[in-house]
């Protein structure tokens, strides 16, 4: 029998979107079992999309898990049976008005191993035109900045997820994308 192993699972539905995973896990023959827990909820995007200006579009919004707002990457849950590339295209549309010209895959990652079993879809998008009259969805503000200005959002502690922050390596590790390393630090804007 091979080790380590589940020995059983249970699943709690919080929400439509969140479930409690209990897994009692051994690790070897005769060991006490022990309990982990996990968060299931559906994969999730992120766009590191590109204006022909050289832009970076960004979204500000309140989130309650850490009681404040954020400037993050247009991102989102992946819906039931849709394609996380349409995913991206959809919720680079919703969030800040940009039709995406060119879709390209970043690859997908565990968005947290310790304690979220979903997937994160990262992606590069040459962004196209604004749509007409675009307004962003209710409590959310769009931004374009630069590199050398988002990177100054990371290093002053104002754009802080860390799965945005790795959408971005992966951007220029792919040659997408090059984030100066000589930048001063912001104030927080909150």
């Amino acid at each position: 029998m091979k080790y380590p192993r589940i020995r059983s699972r249970r699943t709690t539905a919080v929400s439509p979107w969140v479930s409690l995973v209990a897994r009692e896990v051994e690790f070897s023959r005769g060991a006490a079992p022990q309990i982990y827990h996990a968060i299931e909820q559906p994969d999730y995007i992120s766009i590191v999309a590109l204006t022909r200006a050289g832009k970076i579009p960004i979204v500000r919004q309140y989130r309650p898990a850490l009681e404040a707002y954020s400037w993050e990457l247009p991102a989102g849950l992946v819906d039931a049976g849709e394609d996380p590339a349409q995913s991206c295209r959809r919720e680079l549309l919703e969030e800040t008005g940009f039709r995406a010209r060119a879709v390209h895959a970043l690859g997908d990652n565990s968005a947290c191993t310790g304690r979220l079993n979903n997937r994160i879809h990262n992606f590069f998008v040459a962004a196209g035109e604004r749509a007409n009259g675009f307004k962003p969805e209710p409590g959310i503000s769009v931004k374009l900045v630069s590199p050398a200005e988002l990177v100054r959002l990371i290093r002053g502690g104002v754009f802080v997820s860390q799965l945005h922050i790795g959408a971005l390596l992966l951007a220029e590790l792919n040659g997408f994308l090059t984030l100066p390393r000589n930048t001063r630090a912001v104030r927080k804007q909150r």
